[in-house]
């Protein structure tokens, strides 16, 4: 062979190419697993042999990455890598990329030296990938590095040539067909070819070597090579000739390469665009005991040694950037400082606000804060000139020209806050004790069923309305329902109450939710869930008409508008601790008080008011509150409350001082 003819031999670098899906994932695996861990991780890509002409080199990363079984596809060659993501932009930066690289490159050099790679060739193709990934940002840095040995001698070779010109027509077509039917089935990137006569040739695995070369003066190696250029073989065959070189063949020895290039021309595939030439093995070591060196990190698009970035803020999906923004707080409040908060189970809660002014604007905030997906709105008020300053869900232009229904507005501005709410409003007038209606108006029992419905598909009831009683039917319906966690929030001019109700033991025993009062310091503190009372347990006087005739500062709810906010973010944090209970409704409360009869006790002072109603709406249903609501006194009657007033009212228990006396005969004087 004339020596002119034998040139350095360049290869065609790998140039990274990393899939939109790959990002997602990331995200969501740094989030929910990898959390500040910074150790690597083991990921898969891929390289092809069926590149269209003219295109570069490609390493593929796509969203199968984290998978730790991959489906095999045609004419992908799977290569196994370490993902390093780092927590800031600075460690990223200061990262030792070169300690890194030898480190890999070492564990490359151990797999070649002690023939792991003949046993398993795809350990010539290992990669590194080095991230950071500004999630709030949607920006990512990464750096992959793709690890090969450098001997101390270049790689030589003889100017490539077409396949034509080693193999015969029919002995191209043999090695296709026996190419097709084992090899690529197995995904293997490097196999030995021997021709059997001018018709056919043997293919075989690289740990067959020695007795499939026998007597073999120049052995054929396949690459399957993701490289398009006519001159130069695609980066994987640098390592492929440092394990020949290593086990087989010494410096200067010959070794014949064939980068196999796979693609379907006119519809047929077809090989004969590969390339042939002859390399030169190189001296890899000065000294049996040296270690190489070892290179491999790739260029940026400015062709310098640098990382990439790509910003993928501006091509994703609007509403799903928003979705993404909302979870990334919540993940991060779980991983940083509480992981056993179960954020699936708050977001798959659905709330049903019933008043959509003050408290319902801020309550429905809260809620989407905390990645609630479901809020619904009961209100059959409409906006008013004096709602938008302190009802943050309302704008002026609600107010004009008589007003927005509150209810189906503000379900408006939750879809245009966080478009992947799911979010409906109702116009519906609750029915109050002492407020009378007529047993022919369907109206009222249309909206009954209405509510009880909503009730019923909803797994919390907030009670945010203005009024006392409007409070009463929803919390009497959600008590019978027997599933739902009612929270009840309301306000003073600078005081406000924030409850929840207890839950209806209903077929469940008490010892089923018992709590284990080892775990408290003073167990007489603690009350179950399913002995606590409601919004009505502590009042001796039933709800009625608390809107006949009021004073003007007596028509609306006068509070200082922080009020609001703090009650609503309390009632919201609530929620969100019943939730994350293990007996969730039927979770105990703990007062804080140490009482004798605090936990011994499941009567209220005045008897099991709440257990009354309940039964009777249960037996009698709508001719029941037809009654509460026409008669302002029919609840004080079934409850015992009249017949409490009417012993209070006895001449024995009235004792008056003397100052008292003297004024009542001057009067009746």
């Amino acid at each position: 062979m004339d020596s002119s003819e034998v040139t350095l031999l360049q290869f065609a670098p790998f140039e990274s190419r990393v899939d939109t899906g790959f990002w997602h994932k990331l995200g969501s695996y740094k989030l929910n697993v990898l959390k500040l861990d910074e150790d690597a991780q083991v990921i898969h890509g891929y390289y092809r042999n069926d590149n269209a002409e003219a295109l570069s080199c490609g390493f593929n990363v796509d969203y199968e990455a984290f998978n730790s079984k991959l489906n095999q596809h045609p004419n992908h060659f799977y290569c196994t890598g370490h993902l390093f993501v780092k927590n800031t932009v600075e460690t990223f930066k200061d990262c030792d990329k070169l300690e890194l690289l030898n480190r890999a490159g070492i564990q490359l050099w151990e797999d070649i030296k002690s023939g792991r790679s003949i046993e398993n060739p795809y350990l010539l193709t290992q990669f590194l990938a080095l991230t950071f990934t500004d999630l709030k940002k949607y920006q990512y840095y990464y750096w992959f590095a793709f690890p090969v040995v450098k001997p101390v001698e270049d790689f030589r070779a003889t100017p490539s040539k077409p396949i034509d010109s080693l193999l015969s027509n029919a002995q191209i077509e043999s090695l296709l067909s026996e190419y097709v039917t084992v090899f690529k089935n197995l995904g293997m990137p490097f196999f030995l070819l021997k021709k059997i006569d001018g018709q056919s040739v043997k293919l075989g695995c690289l740990k067959e070597w020695g007795d499939f070369f026998d007597e073999v003066e120049i052995p054929t190696v396949v690459m399957c090579d993701p490289s398009t250029l006519h001159t130069n073989p695609g980066w994987p065959l640098r390592n492929l000739l440092i394990l020949i070189g290593t086990h087989w063949k010494k410096s200067g020895d010959r070794v014949q390469i064939i980068c196999l290039r796979d693609k379907t021309r006119e519809g047929a595939r077809s090989i004969s665009h590969s390339i042939t030439f002859t390399v030169f093995i190189p001296k890899i070591l000065n000294k049996l005991q040296d270690i190489p060196a070892f290179i491999g990190w790739e260029k940026n698009k400015r062709q310098k040694l640098g990382p990439r970035m790509i910003n993928l803020s501006s091509s994703l999906d609007p509403t799903k950037l928003s979705e993404s923004a909302v979870d990334l707080n919540l993940k991060l409040m779980r991983w940083r400082l509480m992981p056993s908060l179960d954020l699936e189970k708050i977001a798959q809660t659905k709330c049903l606000l019933l008043g959509a002014g003050t408290l319902g604007c801020n309550v429905a905030r809260c809620l989407m804060g905390w990645g609630i997906r479901n809020i619904s709105f009961i209100d059959n008020g409409k906006v008013s000139y004096s709602n938008p300053v302190r009802q943050t869900l309302y704008y002026f232009d609600d107010s004009i020209g008589g007003g927005r229904p509150k209810a189906e507005t503000a379900s408006l501005r939750l879809k245009q806050i966080n478009p992947s709410i799911n979010s409906t409003g109702y116009s519906i007038s609750i029915p109050m004790p002492g407020h009378s209606v007529s047993p022919q108006d369907n109206n009222v029992k249309q909206d009954i069923e209405k509510l009880e419905q909503l009730i019923s598909c909803h797994d919390a009831i907030f009670l945010l309305m203005d009024t006392r009683e409007s409070r009463w039917l929803p919390t009497v319906i959600a008590k019978a329902k027997n599933k739902v966690i009612v929270i009840n929030a309301a306000l003073g001019f600078d005081t406000f109450l924030v409850m929840r109700h207890g839950a209806n033991k209903g077929d469940h025993s008490r010892q089923q939710f018992a709590v284990d009062d080892s775990q408290f310091e003073d167990s007489s503190a603690i009350i179950p869930g399913a002995d606590l009372g409601c919004y009505f347990c502590n009042d001796v006087v039933a709800p009625g008409n608390s809107t006949y005739d009021r004073t003007l500062d007596q028509q609306c709810t006068v509070s200082r508008p922080g009020v609001s906010m703090i009650a609503s973010a309390l009632a919201v944090e609530l929620l969100i601790s019943v939730l994350q209970h293990p007996f969730g409704q039927y979770a105990p409360a703990e007062t804080g008080i140490a009482h004798p009869d605090v936990s011994s006790s499941s009567l209220s002072p005045l008897g099991l008011v709440p257990h009354q109603i309940l039964e009777s709406y249960l037996q009698d249903g709508f001719s029941f509150l037809l009654k509460a609501f026409n008669s302002p006194t029919y609840l004080e009657d079934l409850t015992g409350l009249t017949k409490m007033h009417e012993e209070c009212r006895t001449d024995d228990i009235w004792d008056l001082s003397d100052a008292e006396e003297e004024i009542t005969r001057q009067v009746e004087d």
